[in-house]
């Protein structure tokens, strides 16, 4: 077949280089090639910023408070129960814990070792948000020694300012040997409490104590169940995820602009490259509408041609198929040279990356080989059906 095809295509040349057939190459060559890069460009952007914001336990926590401006100035600005289920709706959003904070004075001292005195804000958070979790830290009524989680950010500034105020610096294994006396008090009396620092954490910037502490305290002194939280914590997939930016925007949420510097990042190159995979989409269209230009007048030509071949018994199905075979490497040639210079492209977006601390792959992704794949078999049938719609409209 292939052979009589070969003595039966002059039949089918125009014998002019028509200049529509190769602004169709080159068009197509470059869509391709557009739409390779904004592929790959975004899976290298997106595997750069997951390691620059690395996530314990596959969750992102962080906290959030509600905007103070001078509007809101002296109003309510705490989260109440119907906020907290908002919340919690939210698709992005795996769960929520409000952080209690101590609605009483309490003056805490350090006795000899650390000789100053200083009123103290607590909280309390949900056990399953904590970093660190020491088996010792729970508390019950009645209980004199209060466990604390003590934030590892502010002994930092602590040793800071120490030196400077004649207090001795401490190590994170020795605060725990720094006996804290917690004196508390409010409109119904006062309590004594012995404070015993058992973790650090890293995720948390307070002074947390077991829930059971802090809801019994507040309700002894003030006799307050309600909930009243300045800020609370949220467990999300990711916390970069510009869905969940987007909400936190609309409800004028604030939230810590490190925790969500690569979101920003993420969401301006997103609709840069998908911007730019738009503009690959429309050229590789406009491509092939020259391609279907250059197959009219082909066809258009060889019209006499055509009618013969298929009085001496060829079937229009069977010069379809042969006409669209002669495109099949002419479509691999320019798809296997986007995929070529895609390649080299991200071989020195890889090499630029070295100093990090993976660095990234230099070979491309296989969803972008994919994507290559893909266009090379929609073009071959784009082709074969307009050929046959063509040879079918002539009503050889």
């Amino acid at each position: 077949m292939n052979l009589l095809f070969k003595k039966i295509q002059p039949l089918l040349s125009t014998n002019e280089k028509n200049i529509s057939k190769w602004a169709g190459y080159f068009g197509l060559g470059i869509g391709i090639f557009i739409l390779l890069i904004s592929l790959q460009t975004f899976i290298n952007i997106s595997k750069l910023l997951s390691e620059n914001n690395e996530r314990k336990s596959g969750y992102d926590f962080v906290s959030l408070s509600k905007n103070i401006t001078n509007e809101n100035m002296g109003k309510d600005n705490t989260f109440n129960e119907q906020d907290v289920d908002h919340l919690k709706n939210q698709t992005t959003i795996e769960d929520v814990s409000p952080l209690i904070s101590n609605q009483f004075r309490v003056r805490a001292t350090a006795g000899d070792v650390l000789p100053f005195s200083t009123d103290l804000f607590l909280e309390s958070l949900s056990n399953n948000f904590l970093d660190t979790l020491p088996p010792s830290f729970s508390w019950q009524p009645g209980q004199q020694v209060v466990p604390i989680i003590f934030s590892s950010d502010f002994l930092e500034m602590y040793n800071v300012f120490a030196p400077a105020q004649g207090l001795p610096q401490l190590s994170p294994q020795t605060i725990s040997l720094v006996n804290i006396t917690l004196e508390c008090s409010g409109p119904s009396g006062m309590q004594m409490y012995k404070g015993n620092i058992v973790a650090l954490s890293d995720r948390i910037n307070s002074i947390l104590v077991p829930h059971t502490f802090m809801n019994y305290n507040n309700w002894f002194f003030t006799k307050d169940t309600s909930l009243h939280a300045a800020r609370v914590f949220i467990k999300t997939k990711d916390a970069n995820n510009p869905s969940l930016l987007k909400y936190l925007d609309k409800n004028d949420y604030h939230i810590n602009k490190d925790k969500i510097r690569f979101g920003r990042i993420k969401s301006i190159l997103q609709g840069v490259l998908s911007g730019m995979g738009i503009l690959g989409l429309l050229v590789v269209v406009l491509a092939l509408m020259l391609f279907a230009f250059y197959l009219q007048l082909m066809i258009a030509r060889s019209k006499d041609n055509l009618r013969l071949l298929v009085t001496l018994g060829y079937s229009p199905n069977w010069l379809s198929k042969q006409v669209t075979k002669k495109w099949i490497l002419v479509y691999g040639y320019i798809i296997l040279l986007a995929v070529i210079v895609t390649q080299v492209f991200n071989y020195f977006f890889a090499s630029l990356s070295i100093s990090q601390k993976n660095g990234l792959p230099v070979l491309l992704h296989w969803s972008v080989l994919l994507l290559a794949f893909i266009l090379f078999i929609l073009s071959i049938l784009m082709n074969y059906r307009l050929v046959k719609k063509e040879l079918v409209e002539m009503k050889l």
